[in-house]
């Protein structure tokens, strides 16, 4: 009887002890590009759930960017890590990365096209709900996100960690479909405090539900442990910042839940 009970306990418990995340290398293309993206969801979750892009930095889709879409996963998201260079390009030097980055940001349509690749091939997920999609994004692709928002790709939310400013204001109300956060380090010598107060602006001006939070203190890159190690090799103006990274972590958090409620 003790025998049958413990197998009867370990059959009900069986599904939770198995449950991880689990993760999958995925290809797709847009266009002529192939692109390599890194697709993320926990097994502990059942049934369909909103998903969630992240964009990476301008460094291209590295571990901190794949790290970031399995901490989606563990709250309750399936995360799409994308990749913006195509063939998953990942460059180890800033003057490569810029360089990558401004080929990128030259040609806003093939932007979007690989973006909205992205999110076509996450919306087709079997754990996704396909009507409940929002995008993350750091540096380049805080700009990135900011940028796909704008142009009025259809999205629930975007947040952007200190990220670069968009390329272009908010026009007419009701292009912008996103509620947008931005998450800004107030010592950010790469965000000026100008091109914040106009985004700011744009974003009331055409009706968008929005919120910039500026972390004093907060220097580039704060949400990224890494960012000291970079800075210093580099000489770079970017630091990590523990405080500003926990806070802008929850918030985002904060803010994914009540655009998905809707």
């Amino acid at each position: 009887m003790k025998k049958t009970g413990l197998l009867l306990s370990w059959l009900l418990l069986s599904p939770f002890l198995h449950a991880a995340v689990q993760e999958q290398r995925v290809d797709y293309q847009a266009g002529d590009t192939p692109l390599k993206g890194y697709l993320v969801w926990d097994d502990k979750f059942s049934g369909k759930r909103p998903g969630v892009l992240v964009v990476h930095e301008f460094w291209g889709l590295n571990d901190y960017a794949r790290k970031r879409a399995r901490m989606l996963a563990e709250l309750g998201y399936t995360a799409l890590a994308i990749d913006m260079y195509g063939e998953g390009k990942v460059l180890a030097h800033p003057k490569d990365a810029s360089d990558v980055m401004s080929s990128v940001l030259q040609n806003p349509e093939i932007a979007k096209q690989r973006f909205v690749a992205a999110k076509n091939l996450l919306q087709k997920q079997a754990t996704v709900e396909p009507d409940k999609i929002a995008a993350i994004g750091y540096c380049f692709g805080g700009g990135t996100v900011l940028n796909m928002a704008l142009s009025g790709v259809d999205l629930a939310a975007v947040v952007s960690f200190h990220g670069m400013l968009p390329s272009a204001a908010a026009q007419e109300k009701g292009v912008v479909k996103a509620r947008v956060l931005v998450e800004n380090g107030a010592d950010d010598k790469m965000v000026s405090a100008t091109g914040l107060a106009a985004l700011d602006k744009s974003l009331s001006t055409a009706g968008v539900e929005h919120r910039i939070d500026n972390y004093a203190g907060a220097k580039h890159g704060f949400s990224n442990p890494d960012a000291d190690a970079i800075g210093k090799k580099f000489d770079l103006p970017v630091a990590y910042n523990a405080d500003a990274d926990k806070k802008s972590w929850q918030a985002m958090q904060d803010w994914l839940r009540a655009a998905f409620a809707h």
